[in-house]
Formats: C-alpha cells, structure tokens, sequence
C-alpha cells in the first residue's frame, strides 16, 4: 500500500488502508484517514488532517507554510474533511495565527488542476473549484458552490452557497447566496436557477428567490430597505440564507 520511494514521518498517522504512491512525502504531525489514496510526488506537511477516502493527485502540495509575509513558522493548521479529491499542481496552504489558525475545509469537495486556496480560507461541503482557481488569504466559500477556471477571489471575500462564478472571474465583493457572477469586475447576472432546480429546492423557494433578487438587484431600493422588504413578504428558510449572506459581506456585495 506504501510505495518503498516514498518518506513517511514516523510520527505521521495514516489508517491502515492509506495507499501512498512514489516518491510522496508525508511530514510530521499528518493525520491520514481510512480509504485514502495518496497518488505519486505529493507532499503532505502538518499539521494537516485529512479525513477519509481523501485523493490525491501527483505533485499536490498539502498543508505548506502560507506565502503570507507575516507568517513566522508557528504551528498553523489545516483540516479537510472526507472525500475530497484533490487533482494535479493544487496548493492547500494552512492558516496564520493573525486569523483563525486554521484553513478548514469540508467534505466532497473538488479541486480541480492547480487550485490554490490560500490560508485561513474556509470551504464549505460539495463545491467545486475549476483549473487554476485561486482563492487569496481569509476566504469563504459557502456549501454547493462552483468557481469556474482562473476566477480569482480577493482576500476577505465571502463566496455564497449554491453560487456559480464564469471562468476567469475577478471577484473583489462579496457573493450573495444562489447567485450567478462573471466578469472582470464581476458582475451578477441573476440567480443560479439551474443549480437550484438540480438540488431540488422547491418551486415555492425558487419564486420566493426570485422575487428577493429582483428586490435586491431591480427595485432601486437600498441593501436595508431590500433586506427587510424580502423578510416581511417571505418566511422562507432560503431567503433568509440568501439575506443573511448579504448582511455578512464585509467588503460590499457585487453589483
């Protein structure tokens, strides 16, 4: 299950089953779960726990020190879920101690070639992050999200759940929930309807939706008056979500 080329620190903890291929590095303070396939010339450095039936592909780096100036070598982390797959070239950093501590990352999420995620990002459960994604320091990427390839994220920025951003989207504000982004500047062009209709989200919520981008995006109204206008007319736990990403952007949300 271990090729004999690769180097495993004798402190590194991998299931029983963890296959590694040749010449692969796994560093100290890794934790490896069961079902996972380490493919060959990946390093792996802690500490970094990476849960179970993990992939991945040759010549990854997981778990490096971020590239942020300040970081000083102190012992960061990086924590992933389970059945991540993780493709060619992609670059997994770990957090700083001026933020969190810790890049976390869910479970069943994609990476596809060259990916970067920079550090003390936090991805959420089932997205997708086509060739070249990158995702600067301090991150956030909600569940079911899709960033196509070379889209670009600005540090700090809030990435909403079930958002679609085109390829090479330059992406400096925050996303809503369920929207779909692209352009440099990116710009949002409606909501992901197809998405949301794969996920079987309900027709009610779908119009309910639809009804608050247009109130948001449409009416000449205010982010405030918008907000509370969607909240008086729809008691849905969707609009709320699609409210509540709104109201946590931190850098203004694209317009």
């Amino acid at each position: 299950m271990i090729h004999p080329t690769a180097l495993i620190d004798p402190s590194a903890q991998l299931a029983d089953d963890v296959e590694v291929g040749p010449y692969s590095i796994i560093g100290p303070e890794v934790a490896i779960g069961a079902g996972s396939v380490i493919g060959p010339h990946v390093v792996v450095k802690g500490p970094t726990t990476l849960g179970a039936r993990t992939r991945i592909f040759q010549f990854a780096s997981v778990g490096e020190d971020c590239q942020d100036k300040k970081y000083a070598g102190e012992p960061t982390r990086l924590v992933m879920g389970d059945d991540n797959v993780i493709r060619e070239g992609v670059t997994l950093h770990r957090g700083t101690v001026q933020d969190r501590g810790e890049t976390t990352i869910g479970s069943r999420n994609l990476f596809m070639a060259y990916v970067h995620v920079g550090h003390d990002c936090v991805i959420g459960n089932d997205c997708i992050l086509a060739n070249q994604v990158t995702l600067a320091g301090h991150v956030t990427v909600g569940d079911f999200a899709i960033l196509g390839g070379l889209a670009a994220v600005h540090q700090f920025c809030h990435f909403g759940e079930h958002a679609m951003a085109g390829g090479g989207s330059i992406i400096t504000k925050d996303t809503p929930a369920f929207t779909m982004i692209n352009g440099n500047p990116a710009q949002v062009h409606g909501l992901n309807l197809v998405g949301l209709k794969r996920r079987d989200f309900s027709r009610e919520a779908i119009k309910a939706l639809t009804d608050a981008y247009k109130l948001l995006y449409r009416q000449g109204l205010t982010v405030e008056q918008a907000l509370a206008e969607m909240r008086k007319r729809y008691a849905l736990p969707e609009v709320e979500r699609f409210a509540a990403s709104i109201e946590c952007a931190t850098r203004g949300i694209v317009r």
